[in-house]
């Protein structure tokens, strides 16, 4: 679904991150983790075409319009209803008014939302925001998936349901998922394949780790998994030394 290979970006003379590879198969969930600062919102970015890279290829299968992406903060249009900021990627997908809104209403009863279509987002709490957020992009039927730390925000109680309600969706619709995460627990929870990058500047690929607990995923049955413990305590160790290496080198 998706090759990186080779990619360096930057804002300016010295590159954020360099000489990175990475693959999203078809199907499958990868994710992102790293110091803040190792290019990981870069790389999605470069993704969706909003960045271009200083070096290395980005190969997309199914081009930009086969993309969803799902941001930290909502991103809903204010003056717009539910059912209306849901609508609106399909309005100018050149759907009938009618049927935009016929879909959007559809999307909003799957998130759980049936009812709330004629609320304006200040008349929502947050968790009921990001499902519309997340109905907004299902329902333009994407096949990859970037997410940037889309759930950070919310209460623990609410950001796990939503997270089991994406898995769940992620499974029914067979997405591909790239997604950008500070929370370790959360990526291997998730995560077919994790991909751990070094502090930046210049950061890089240092590791990546096959999850092989079982699909479909129930968060709290996979963090129950045999092998979830050992590989947790493997990622905080490499992150911790990827940190200790580029503190390293920077003062040499």
């Amino acid at each position: 679904m998706l090759r990186v290979s080779g990619l360096s970006l930057g804002y300016g003379h010295e590159p954020i991150l360099e000489g990175v590879s990475l693959e999203v198969p078809t199907g499958k969930f990868v994710s992102l983790v790293g110091p803040s600062g190792s290019g990981k919102t870069s790389i999605l970015r470069a993704v969706n075409g909003l960045l271009a890279p200083l070096a290395g290829v980005v190969d997309l299968n199914g081009g930009s319009g086969s993309l969803g992406f799902l941001f930290q903060d909502d991103a809903l249009l204010p003056w717009r209803t539910a059912r209306e900021n849901v609508a609106l990627g399909l309005r100018i997908r050149n759907y009938s008014k009618e049927s935009a809104e016929q879909e959007a209403e559809t999307w909003l009863q799957h998130l759980g939302l049936e009812g709330f279509g004629k609320r304006f987002p200040h008349e929502l709490s947050g968790g009921q925001r990001k499902r519309v957020a997340i109905a907004q992009i299902l329902a333009l039927k994407p096949k990859l998936l970037l997410m940037d730390e889309p759930f950070a925000s919310l209460d623990a109680i609410v950001r796990t349901r939503i997270t089991q309600e994406l898995l769940n969706w992620v499974e029914r619709e067979h997405l591909s998922v790239l997604l950008v995460t500070h929370d370790l627990e959360e990526a291997l929870t998730v995560s077919d394949t994790v991909y751990l990058l070094s502090q930046g500047p210049r950061a890089r690929v240092v590791k990546s780790y096959n999850v092989v607990i079982p699909r479909p995923r129930d968060i709290f049955i996979s963090r129950k998994h045999p092998e979830f413990n050992p590989l947790l305590e493997r990622l905080w160790q490499d992150m911790s030394a990827a940190m200790n290496l580029s503190e390293v080198e920077s003062k040499a």
